[in-house]
């Protein structure tokens, strides 16, 4: 029997995924492998009938720029004791490509342990994928998806932006990012948005409704004064993770609660949740300004991948091959911007508690600075005087005193 080679997609769509399994099916079907697509991820791979397919040149040329997912994805995770050898020896299997976030990666190192344990010998790479840019590779290179997702993001945003200063009116976006702010900074920043917030500006202060709100209003003041009254703001959904469950339980939004007693913000619009706390607070302050609820997520994630996407999701496809020939295992992929191949593996980049650290937006940056401290429109103190119009205390809207910056 032929050796195969088998791809499963772990976690959530984000653009370049079929250009990845386009490339790796192509190379291995070239060196003469089968090569395998397994469906619904985990739980698919080790259900009583395993869900696969046979993945051949003409199906690989044919998803090659197509949005979503060929293979049908799953966020499940499973347990040891659901492991089992039938799969991989039944069909020869000597290497495990994943691709996915560290959950993904994660759950491919235990199944390759549990393998040899069992006398199965496989190799299993990882190719990491997230359009929230969050994954620690080398400085400079994003995650696969997330220049199309921005992209398209960028697209919306404009036309948002259209709208704001069509009808005179003020827009909250809220963008993907599950821990950091890349996605609505590289968003915010490509449209001139007078105000980007993300988690990682708050390195001084707590992440609280109050400052986040504060913030928005110093952008629509600081407009005001300049003589426009339309803007867009866009937030990024990361700031949720850095706020304590009591700070999101007294923002006075109704929330459903898990069973641990957490709030589920899956289930509403954070953009929703900004502008109703954004129009409570100019209504307390007299200011008659309409703003609407934008919400940039889902959207993003199954649009065709942009030119740089295709290329750079190839090059990982193809990189899988040269770390397989090489004997690695137990790692991810990466690809310089030279297109130089090289592993990276989890335990270099896991913390105490086998978690794989974040990479967030570097405020010391020099494109973070350049947006921060000239791109955006704020509250300073030179504006103080004619900032009493609207509100009675201007200098705490200042944009450095609500950050402590």
């Amino acid at each position: 029997m032929k050796e195969s080679v088998a791809i499963l997609c772990g976690g959530g769509p984000a653009p370049g995924i079929n250009s990845v399994i386009s490339s790796v099916a192509k190379i291995f079907l070239k060196s003469g492998f089968r090569v395998l697509g397994i469906h619904d991820g985990y739980k698919g791979l080790f259900s009583e009938n395993p869900a696969f397919q046979e993945i051949d040149f003409q199906l690989a040329d044919d998803i090659h720029k197509r949005g979503g997912s060929a293979l049908k994805m799953s966020r499940y995770k499973p347990e040891n004791s659901e492991f089992s050898t039938k799969f991989f020896t039944e069909n020869n299997v000597s290497l495990l490509v994943t691709i996915g976030g560290d959950d993904t990666a994660s759950t491919a190192n235990r199944i390759s342990k549990f393998l040899r344990e069992h006398d199965v010998s496989i190799q299993n790479i990882h190719v990491p994928k997230t359009i929230d840019n969050d994954l620690p590779l080398p400085e400079g290179v994003p995650t696969f998806g997330y220049q199309s997702a921005k992209q398209e993001g960028v697209r919306i945003a404009q036309t948002v932006y259209e709208d704001a200063r069509t009808s005179g009116n003020w827009f909250v976006i809220s963008a993907m990012g599950r821990e950091a702010g890349h996605l609505a900074f590289g968003i915010g920043a490509a449209n001139h948005f007078p105000m980007i917030i993300i988690p990682e500006m708050f390195y001084n202060v707590d992440v609280t409704f109050d400052r986040i709100i504060k913030l928005i209003i110093s952008s629509i003041i600081k407009r005001k004064i300049e003589g426009i009254s339309y803007g867009v703001v866009v937030v990024s959904e990361g700031v949720f993770h850095f706020m304590s469950d009591d700070e999101i339980k007294n923002s006075g939004i109704n929330f459903t609660y898990d069973e641990h007693g957490h709030p589920e913000l899956g289930n509403v619009s954070k953009a929703h949740i900004f502008n109703i706390l954004l129009q409570q607070k100019l209504k307390a302050l007299n200011i008659k300004i309409k703003s609407r609820p934008v919400e940039l997520g889902y959207e993003l994630r199954c649009v065709p991948p942009v030119a740089y996407d295709q290329l750079y999701c190839g090059l990982l496809g193809y990189g899988v091959k040269k770390l397989y020939d090489e004997g690695r295992t137990g790692c991810m992929v990466t690809a310089s911007a030279t297109g130089e191949i090289s592993p990276l593996y989890l335990e270099d980049v896991e913390d105490e508690h086998g978690k794989i650290k974040p990479r967030l937006v570097n405020m010391d940056g020099a494109k973070q600075k350049l947006v921060f401290e000239n791109g955006l429109q704020y509250i300073e103190p030179g504006d103080y005087e004619l900032a009493k119009k609207y509100l009675p205390n201007p200098e705490e809207y200042d944009f450095r005193n609500i950050l402590k910056w």
